[in-house]
């Protein structure tokens, strides 16, 4: 078995008060080009996933967050061709400022019965049954 570098990122389900979920498509050019994904991003050497997440979220969607409103969500384990994916997950429903597209991707706010219609990459799609627990409704 061939050993794969382990990629550790984090990710946020930012929740509105409508119980929407923003996502963020991937844009050309990117790996995986296309698909929608809960925003995120790398954790830097010593950075703790929450400090990674608030920074993530400033940079991509320039929005404000206080580490203490993140709640502990999930975590997703995935293995792609290259390198394993290891995605500590949280959700969050206070932040200030309105997400903006900061990095040329797409943003939307989907609410749960129109996630099927926003394909999403294999690591993330275990997420959403979970946070449908979370969230509710249709």
């Amino acid at each position: 078995m061939t050993e794969k570098p382990v990629i550790l990122v984090v990710a946020a389900c930012l929740i509105d008060p409508q119980r929407r979920v923003l996502l963020a498509q991937r844009p050309p050019g990117k790996a995986m080009a296309g698909l929608w994904e809960f925003p995120g991003g790398k954790i830097d050497a010593g950075e703790t996933p929450e400090a990674a997440l608030s920074r993530e979220l400033r940079e991509e969607l320039g929005i404000e967050t206080d580490v203490k409103n993140f709640t502990p969500l999930t975590f997703a384990s995935h293995g792609y061709e290259g390198f394993h994916l290891l995605m500590p997950v949280f959700a969050c429903h206070a932040w200030r400022g309105t997400p903006e597209a900061r990095e040329g991707q797409k943003l939307a706010w989907a609410a749960p019965r129109d996630w099927g219609d926003y394909p999403m990459p294999p690591a993330d799609d275990h997420i959403l049954p979970i946070l449908q627990k979370l969230i509710g409704g249709q």
